[in-house]
């Protein structure tokens, strides 16, 4: 049987757990013929906790993650016809979008065992800022082989040197923007807007509802509080009426012991007095 590629081990490689990655690299390294293939294996690098994340992603949930990279490249191809303000409505879409898939990709690492630290969920979101933004970055996250986060700043491309394990994959260029790709994409774009702005109101409503619910929350919270303090003021009041009671109860019982001797003295006395009267009669 045929050694499999560099990119093809690399694949298998990079959806291991990470602390088994150097173990099976080195493994896999011995286990093939062919000593380049071998060394290259070898030379892999361990990815960091963010580019294992998004290779996750790119394994598990690839088909939102190519939507989300198609609706990208439809925005490079018309933000050239688009006026500013739906541009911007545009960019607040693509942020809550790369927001969800950062943090679906940490809800499938997290299902694995493996807590996605904030530094590291930063450059998951980051990665895919990129990939939305530029071509070849996207293609890199969708190997499923990064060794490290992506990063783009300003209008110039992300840095690819050494992101990916094994051969970056090629990208087409860009498509010319003729007139009917420039009104599709904008069309696209523009829905994309409205739905956007749909989804902005329906979250404020819900904002607004749960801010309403949570001042009836504390309203009833605040008025048990009250409850409970009153009730405590007169447990307090009856607490003290019993320790009174108590102390009656114990003089009440001295005062009952001190008469009942009282009376039998008496009743001794008397019994005297009456012998001695039946004998002087």
């Amino acid at each position: 049987m045929a050694d499999p590629t560099l990119e093809e081990v690399a694949a298998e490689l990079y959806a291991l757990p990470l602390d088994a990655f150097t173990r099976e690299r080195n493994a896999r390294a011995k286990s093939v013929a062919a000593a380049a293939l071998g060394d290259g294996i070898r030379s892999l690098r361990k990815p960091s906790l963010a580019a294992w994340v998004v290779d996750l992603l790119a394994r598990e949930a690839r088909t939102d993650l190519e939507q989300a990279l198609e609706l990208g490249a439809a925005l490079r191809e018309a933000q050239e016809e688009l006026d500013a303000q739906t541009l911007s409505e545009l960019t607040k879409q693509r942020r809550a979008l790369v927001a969800g898939l950062a943090r679906r990709a940490a809800s499938l690492a997290d299902e694995r065992g493996v807590a996605v630290s904030p530094a590291a969920l930063t450059d998951v979101d980051k990665t895919l800022n990129a990939a939305m933004r530029d071509a070849a970055a996207a293609a890199a996250v969708l190997t499923g082989r990064l060794v490290r986060p992506l990063d783009i700043a300003g209008f110039d491309g992300a840095d690819l040197d050494g992101a990916v394990a094994g051969d970056l994959p090629e990208t087409a260029p860009e498509p010319p923007r003729d007139d009917l790709a420039q009104r599709r994409a904008r069309k696209a774009a523009e829905r994309a807007a409205r739905e956007a702005a749909q989804n902005a109101g329906a979250a404020d409503r819900e904002l607004r509802a749960a801010e309403a619910a949570l001042e009836r929350a504390r309203d009833h919270a605040d008025r048990l509080r009250e409850r409970i303090d009153g009730l405590r003021a007169e447990l307090s009041r009856i607490e003290e009426d019993a320790e009174r009671a108590d102390a009656a109860v114990i003089e009440a019982d001295r005062t009952r012991d001190a008469a009942a001797r009282r009376a039998a003295q008496a009743r001794r006395q008397a019994d005297v007095a009456a012998a001695a009267a039946e004998e002087a009669g």
